[in-house]
């Protein structure tokens, strides 16, 4: 959605309003998920500040991060929701945030592919694929950049 031109979803307004009925189809059932980067440093900090405070990333509420959220996709001019009458009538149904992963979840994913490949997880190698991973903020090296993104194509270098 943050690369699309702004005004191009309102060709969606009639599939997500009030009739459903565009052109002889219904489309009560339809299930339309816009994806968008947008918001994302919003969610870091709400994260980080979560951490901060001790609690469980778990245990983050959709409701600390949805206002936030919605907030930097109304601001940004450049997202494809702006002055959109999807978001000006609240034609969206819900948010999904995605958290920042913390270390334990990348090697998880390390894990996971390795197994993926029939191959013996060593923890040297692992380790080796954790390290080479870039986590923020810079001070608590916490949350991956990439989340698990790029877990695949590291894994060779070090087997």
């Amino acid at each position: 959605m943050d690369k699309l031109s702004p005004g191009l979803m309102e060709v969606l307004r009639p599939f997500l309003g009030s009739s459903w009925v565009v052109y002889g189809t219904n489309y009560r059932k339809a299930i339309f998920i816009f994806i968008s980067n947008t918001g994302g440093e919003q969610i870091n900090q709400v994260v980080l500040e979560a951490w901060r405070s001790r609690r469980e990333r778990e245990d983050i509420r959709l409701q600390e991060l949805e206002p936030a959220v919605s907030q930097a996709v109304l601001d940004n001019p450049h997202h494809g929701f702006w002055r959109s009458g999807i978001m000006e009538e609240h034609l969206l149904d819900a948010l999904v945030p995605f958290l920042p992963l913390q270390r334990h979840h990348v090697r998880h994913c390390v894990l996971n592919e390795l197994e993926q490949l029939g191959l013996e997880p060593r923890e040297e190698a692992v380790q080796a694929v954790l390290d080479s991973t870039t986590f923020f903020p810079e001070d608590e090296q916490l949350f991956s950049s990439t989340g698990c993104k790029t877990v695949a194509s590291r894994i060779a270098f070090f087997l």
